[in-house]
């Protein structure tokens, strides 16, 4: 087996030889005429004149090769105390014969379908069903505000919604239709119907002749071949939230996503065929994508689908209970699942109820790890846990310790190193690259390797600007970190969450990270707050653990010297507070933007991905406690 050292240089130096030899994995119709089409740089694109269908790679060539009668989906749901299995042979005839649905409704290849859906199988089958037959698929989180739906039906103009009648949270049921109807009714642009699943926890009210009932049409629908597309087609788009409010529409590619994706399975997170592997995130976003949906299925694996919250449905063991009953070999979350169990269990008493031997290694992304966290989960689980660091805008991990390669040393704080294919700098604001050890902007040298997004939906100049114009030549990340000497990355925070404190330029994800380290703190969020006098200030938002008896002046002001100690009087941080909760996106991360505009009482809009808008004015009122957030 090679070193990580030989892949990595490998990939680095022959990128166009590496990845055609990874490509022969999956199922063609027809080869490439270029691996890397470079003929209209900065804009690269992967395997260009080649035809396949992801839908073929995901559910039919394994029940071609004989692994129809394995479980490719399990659906467990901890709101309604139930599970259910698909073989991949079951999800071929679901999702063959959704694809009839969708072609009697006039969708064909190339048209949008928007997926608005909670987490049940249905969701997948409708995503795979778009992808037999060339269609392009836009998922947008079940739940979501009816304007920043009719923004995305506006963007991607679909053919065709299909919906659930509702999606469960532990305390209430939250009836998606109206807030479709809603939608259509807003948005310029009229898709020609919607296919409704009715859920029987709460029924929505059909129009005649516009809705139709997922059950009745499957009844008599004619199944579907799959379709062969270009490598270059897009599989789906993606919406992630954009600077200027509008949101951007992230493409994904069909050729290089599949064989990245295949890739990683193995290669990064070391799990073989017929393995259960388990994403806790859900299939609005992008882990939801990869790692729920496409990545395990291209590889052969049972994939979980689970509808419920890491504590609340019902308790901090749930996550241990689902690895348990369904052997768990691989687990991928966010950091913030795991600090929500550390806060509600921080000395791990539900965990010694269930037996997770099956568990092999956990992953964490999607909000910076704080080694607490990380190295709390180590100890409890006794299994490697691995902190990767990827973007909705590449699809796959940018960083992180490949434990199919070989695994490499820990160094807490840090996702590891570039992963194969990848090419990391850390330049100044003038482009050019810093020392090891010096925070700046990390970027990655173009080409980014496939399945990264080859441009936004309809906004290539936006792409352009957004991502390409500032560093010539290179990706910005948006994020701002540092490598040192090892080629170890540091992701400390977004670009804009780099604070300049009396000319000194601070990451509040290295404040975070002393604060965290405080055994009474759970989790914490620190933003740069307006100061008349050094430009800018650090505040700490504290959370708790549960059980924490003491006073909150008394652990403020610890928090404060530990800062100091580790950090040093050059951060001048001395405002704190506790607070009940952070607020956060329903994928997990920390909306500190929208609290350090709070702060320093400038105009801020309710972020449409927020979990809960109260928490907003709970974050208010504690930061008028320290003279903040004033009007």
């Amino acid at each position: 087996m090679n070193s990580f050292e030989e892949v990595y240089k490998e990939a680095c130096e022959n990128p166009e030889s590496y990845w055609a030899e990874i490509a022969e994995q999956v199922h063609w119709y027809e080869k490439w005429d270029k691996v890397i089409d470079d003929s209209d740089a900065p804009f690269y694109r992967w395997f260009t004149g080649a035809q396949t269908n992801v839908c073929f790679n995901a559910i039919d060539l394994h029940v071609k090769e004989g692994r129809g009668e394995q479980v490719a989906i399990i659906h467990d749901s901890a709101i309604t105390n139930s599970v259910s299995k698909l073989t991949y042979l079951e999800l071929q005839d679901q999702v063959s014969r959704f694809a009839g649905v969708l072609s009697s409704h006039g969708v064909a290849k190339g048209d949008r379908v928007i997926v608005y859906m909670p987490m049940v199988p249905e969701a997948v089958v409708a995503m795979l069903a778009c992808a037999r037959i060339g269609a392009v698929h836009s998922v947008v989180f079940g739940g979501f505000a009816s304007n920043e739906l009719a923004v995305r039906i506006d963007d991607c103009e679909p053919k065709l919604i299909v919906a659930a009648s509702c999606g469960l949270e532990p305390s209430r049921t939250v009836e998606y239709k109206p807030l479709l109807d809603e939608a259509i009714e807003i948005a310029t642009h009229k898709p020609d119907g919607c296919v409704v699943l009715q859920r029987p926890q709460s029924r929505a009210n059909m129009t005649k002749g516009y809705d139709f009932d997922w059950e009745e049409v499957m009844k008599t629908a004619s199944p579907m071949d799959c379709v062969p597309v270009a490598a270059t087609d897009p599989l789906y788009i993606l919406y992630t939230s954009g600077t200027t409010g509008q949101p951007k529409g992230v493409i994904r590619d069909t050729g290089g996503g599949m064989v990245s994706l295949k890739w990683s399975m193995k290669n990064i997170y070391n799990s073989n065929p017929g393995d259960v592997y388990w994403a806790a995130s859900d299939i609005g976003w992008v882990v939801g994508h990869s790692y729920i949906v496409y990545a395990p299925l291209f590889h052969g694996n049972t994939t979980l689908l689970f509808e419920g919250k890491p504590v609340g449905t019902p308790d901090a063991g749930v996550f241990w209970r689902v690895i348990s009953e369904h052997n768990v070999k691989v687990l991928f979350t966010a950091p913030t699942a795991f600090r929500a169990i550390k806060k509600e269990d921080p000395t791990g008493q539900y965990l010694k109820k269930y037996d997770v031997s099956c568990l092999e290694s956990l992953f964490l992304a999607g909000e910076r790890t704080d080694p607490d966290t990380l190295n709390w989960a180590k100890e409890k689980l006794g299994v490697p846990v691995i902190d990767h660091w990827w973007q909705t805008e590449t699809g796959w991990a940018i960083c992180s310790n490949c434990l199919g390669i070989e695994q490499l040393p820990v160094k807490d704080g840090s996702p590891t190193r570039a992963v194969p294919g990848w090419q990391l700098s850390v330049l100044d604001e003038g482009g050019n690259e810093v020392k090891p050890g010096e925070i700046g902007a990390l970027v990655a040298k173009l080409p980014l390797p496939p399945g990264t997004f080859p441009s936004l939906w309809n906004a290539q100049e936006r792409h352009f600007d957004s991502y390409l114009k500032t560093f010539p030549g290179y990706y910005e990340t948006g994020d701002a970190g540092y490598i040192d000497e090892d080629g170890y990355v540091f992701v400390m925070s977004r670009t804009d969450d780099v604070i300049n404190v009396a000319g000194h330029r601070l990451s509040t994800g290295a404040i975070e990270e002393v604060l965290a380290s405080h055994p009474d703190v759970a989790e914490c969020a620190v933003m740069g707050v307006n100061d008349a006098l050094k430009g800018e200030l650090p505040l700490g938002c504290l959370v708790l653990n549960s059980g924490v008896d003491r006073d909150d002046q008394e652990i403020i002001s610890e928090c404060v010297q530990l800062v100091r100690a580790k950090i040093g009087p050059v951060a001048a941080f001395k405002l704190a507070v506790v607070v009940g909760r952070l607020p956060k996106t329903r994928s997990g991360k920390i909306l500190r933007g929208t609290m350090k505009k709070i702060a320093d009482s400038t105009e801020w809009k309710m972020p449409a991905t927020i979990d809960d808008p109260a928490i907003l004015d709970e974050i208010e009122v504690s930061l008028q406690s320290l003279g903040y957030a004033e009007g």
